[in-house]
């Protein structure tokens, strides 16, 4: 039994577990701040019904990450019924927030009045295209919303282990560089297709680096916009001994038409993988640039290995 200061004597005493120091001792779990801005994620490219599952996909990886997080979707050639513009989506968040302030007045809660931006715009990108990017930025400004934009998604590891995992599911890698087995179909040469012209395709460069560090293969990227460069590209990975290569999107998939990655790789001669698309780690590098932006991001998503 036990006495009323404690247990009988002889009971074991049940002592709270002691905060585990030093730099592995878990993190403490963020949520959004009370009244933070919206996410809202940028879509480019013809809305559909892929490309809507595709994106709420990444905003509910963004959402599990960052548990209150108020996360929307505007698409950028959207048609406001089925697939709600970024301007509309903006100017919308901008109405509740004002509608939250006045509806706390009147029931006499103290409240702050809102200031700062409204929404943290995040371009579903993987690198810059600067073609879409004034699509997105002219929305903003026609919403007359106090917004902030953020800068595409890459480069980033992250990306360099979604293009692998990519590859692995076609059967163009090994799925883990440590094992020592090889894959028949796995290719010697990757051709890294982007969107964007020059600027994508220096930035792809960057990822691509990550990538061949990962295969232990070259990678070089080409741009599915410039005539000619997917197959001037695949020539010089082949004159330079590569025999089998391989066509890796450096894409999430809305922002082209599909149709173009199938005739890229017919260009090339080769097989492709698929786009990025929802990979886990697109909706992590979306609440990054988001929790960036706000000043309450610990620090950006590490890449991982891929067993």
């Amino acid at each position: 039994m036990s006495s009323p200061t404690g247990p009988a004597s002889g009971l074991p005493v049940r002592m709270p577990r002691p905060r585990q120091p030093g730099r592995h001792r878990r993190p403490e779990p963020l949520a959004a701040p009370e009244g933070a801005p919206a996410l809202v994620l940028a879509v480019p490219g013809t809305p559909g019904a892929a490309t809507r599952g595709l994106a709420e996909e990444v905003v509910s990886i963004a959402r599990s990450e960052l548990p209150g997080l108020d996360a929307l979707i505007g698409y950028v050639d959207g048609d406001d019924s089925e697939f709600p513009t970024l301007q509309s989506v903006l100017s919308r968040a901008a109405d509740e927030r004002t509608a939250r302030y006045e509806q706390a007045l009147a029931a006499g809660v103290e409240a702050k009045e809102p200031d700062g931006p409204v929404a943290v715009v995040v371009p579903l990108l993987a690198g810059p295209d600067s073609a879409l990017l004034r699509q997105v930025r002219q929305a903003v400004m026609d919403s007359r919303v106090a917004a902030e934009l953020t800068d595409v998604l890459g480069p980033h590891p992250l990306l360099a282990e979604a293009l692998h995992v990519r590859l692995s599911e076609a059967g163009l890698a090994r799925a883990d560089r440590a094992r020592l087995f090889t894959v028949a179909t796995a290719a010697d040469g990757i051709i890294l297709a982007s969107v964007g012209g020059d600027e994508a395709v220096q930035a792809a460069g960057i990822t691509g680096m990550l990538l061949a560090a990962r295969l232990a293969v070259p990678v070089m990227a080409a741009a599915l916009d410039q005539e000619g460069s997917i197959s001037a590209v695949a020539e010089q990975l082949r004159s330079s001994g590569s025999q089998q290569l391989a066509l890796a999107p450096y894409l999430i998939g809305p922002e082209i038409d599909a149709e173009l990655v199938v005739a890229a790789a017919k260009e090339a001669d080769c097989s492709a993988a698929e786009a990025l698309g929802a990979y886990p780690a697109i909706g992590k590098l979306a609440l990054a640039k988001y929790t960036t932006a706000l000043g309450i991001a610990p620090q950006q998503p590490q890449g991982t290995p891929v067993h």
